[in-house]
Order: C-alpha cells, then sequence, then structure tokens
C-alpha cells in the first residue's frame, strides 16, 4: 500500500472553470476542485496538488461521449497501482479514456486552479475532442503530482550547464513555455517552436536571455532538424530538452549526440505522439526515441 500522505501522485477530481482559444492549434482549459465518484487522496479537489513545473505532466482522465464523467474505479484506495489495476480491467468503452499532459500553470490564490493547454487539430482523437466541447461544470479525474520533486518534471537543468537549447512542436509547446518561465534570468537560451499556422505564435514569458525562433509550417519553415542543424549551441555546456513527435525527436538526439558530440545524459527527449498512432497505439509499440544515438 502507498501512503495517501506521501505519495507523490495522488488522483484528484476537477471540473472546468473556463476555456480560452490561445490559437488556432492551442485551447487552454482551467481546472477547479470538483466532487467525486468516491472521495479519495485526492477528493478535496486541488488541496494537496503540487506542480513541479517545467514539464511536469500528468495522466488525464475523461469521458467518452454521453457520460457525465470519467468512469473509473473508486478512488478510495490508498494504492493508486491498484486503482489503475482496476481501471485497465474494465470494458475499454466504458472505462475513462486516458492520456498524458503537461501542466501549463498552477495557481493556489485566490482560488487553486491548474491550466491545461490542449493541441487541437482536425483529425484529433478523444482528447482533442473534448477539449473542443468543453464547458463549465464538465468533469475529469486527473493523476497528477502531489509533492513538488516529482518523475513526472523531466526538464533538469544541470548545475554545471551555461545554456540550454529547446525544441518543441506545437503538442509540447505549453512544456516549453513553462520551461522558459521558470529559467533563471540571463540564462542563455535558444529556443525553436515549430507550429502549423502564423496565428500560432504568441508572447512568451521569460527572464532568460532567450533567443525564439519559429518555425511554421504555412510559411514554409525548414524541417526541424535543418533548423537546428544550422544554428549554433548557446554555450560552451549546454543542456538540451527536446520533446513532440517522436520522428523529429529521434532525428534530433541523433544530431546532438551523434554529430554534436554530447553527452547523451545532457540531452532530455520525450516523444509525445508519433504520426498515424493514438496515444494507445504508441504505449503498445516500442519508444524509437529511447534507441542509442
Amino acid at each position: 500500500m502507498t501512503n495517501a500522505e506521501t505519495a507523490p501522485f495522488q488522483f484528484f477530481s476537477l471540473q472546468v472553470d473556463r476555456t480560452r482559444r490561445l490559437g488556432p492549434s492551442l485551447v487552454r482549459v482551467t481546472f477547479t476542485g470538483g466532487a467525486s465518484q468516491a472521495e479519495g487522496p485526492g477528493g478535496e479537489g486541488l488541496k494537496n496538488f503540487a506542480s513541479g513545473g517545467r514539464d511536469q505532466s500528468l495522466s488525464l482522465f475523461l469521458p467518452h461521449p454521453g457520460q457525465d464523467a470519467p468512469v473509473l474505479p473508486p478512488l478510495d484506495d490508498p494504492d493508486m497501482y491498484a486503482i489503475l489495476g482496476a481501471w485497465r480491467a474494465m470494458p475499454d468503452d466504458e472505462r475513462a479514456v486516458m492520456r498524458s499532459y503537461t501542466v501549463r500553470e498552477q495557481r493556489t490564490e485566490p482560488t487553486p486552479e491548474v491550466d491545461i493547454d490542449f493541441a487541437i487539430h482536425e483529425d484529433g482523437g478523444p482528447a482533442c475532442r473534448w477539449a473542443h466541447s468543453a464547458k463549465p461544470g464538465d468533469r475529469v479525474v486527473v493523476l497528477g503530482p502531489a509533492v513538488v520533486q516529482n518523475t513526472g518534471v523531466r526538464f533538469q537543468f544541470p548545475e554545471d550547464a551555461d545554456s540550454v537549447l529547446i525544441w518543441a512542436d506545437e503538442t509540447a509547446l505549453p512544456a516549453a513555455s513553462a520551461i522558459l518561465e521558470w529559467l533563471p534570468a540571463e540564462t542563455r537560451a535558444r529556443v525553436f517552436l515549430e507550429v502549423p499556422y502564423s496565428g500560432d505564435r504568441m508572447e512568451l514569458a521569460t527572464q532568460a536571455d532567450a533567443t525564439v525562433t519559429w518555425l511554421v509550417r504555412e510559411e514554409g519553415a525548414p524541417t526541424a532538424l535543418d533548423a537546428v542543424r544550422a544554428a549554433e549551441l548557446p554555450g560552451e555546456s549546454p543542456y538540451v530538452w527536446i520533446a513532440g513527435e517522436s520522428g523529429a525527436v529521434k532525428a534530433l538526439r541523433r544530431h546532438f549526440v551523434g554529430e554534436r558530440g554530447l553527452d547523451r545524459r545532457r540531452v532530455t527527449f520525450v516523444g509525445y505522439w508519433r504520426k498515424g498512432l493514438s496515444e494507445d497505439a504508441l504505449r503498445e509499440v516500442p519508444d524509437e526515441t529511447q534507441d542509442e544515438a
């Protein structure tokens, strides 16, 4: 059993407070605490939620069309693995849809709130469709962080790093934006953000000494690899964070480790999605971003 008071991740029952379109490809959904089907360790809404910032990830459980709330086992078992096991045993067309997302921002005052930004596209899956029609009062459940230092934060800036290079596509734009806000003042940063449309450009808050290049597909921008290959690294001892479509992430990692000679331990890479595969299908195939360069 896991002690609910010290578990790094807990279930939280939330509801939509409001939504806002950020551009053609992103919708921001703001959540507050909500009543659960069975009050568990996270039954008091966001009371124990503790995001580590940066690219903090969580698991989002959504209802199927026609359901009022995501269908999950009772959340009163302190062992989250037991709950997950019971959820997996449910029929696919009944159990809640689970997808991985980034905590864009957490606020504790005046009302506890959490923002999640959803990438929206025409042939999107169930989470994309849900975000399109989300309205105040809609209920979800998240398996999220209850301690600030947790394994859901992949961006770990080394103490001896003097700079950072970031590449993200639209699915990783929320994480990249949160990382930029977190970076200490005057940190040198070279940032490449790949998005589908010109309207997806946005103002990014940061105290870092950041040079941001928007790679807009509808404007004929170069590929991620071509753009990064032509750029100089921002410092003598850089840290690299790349996230987005798995094929692009794989190519970029090979470039940094194989062509640039960076220590692989200084390159954090996360495949958020893969062309032609749903997240469910992606979980069933080997993660090619993990191969050795």
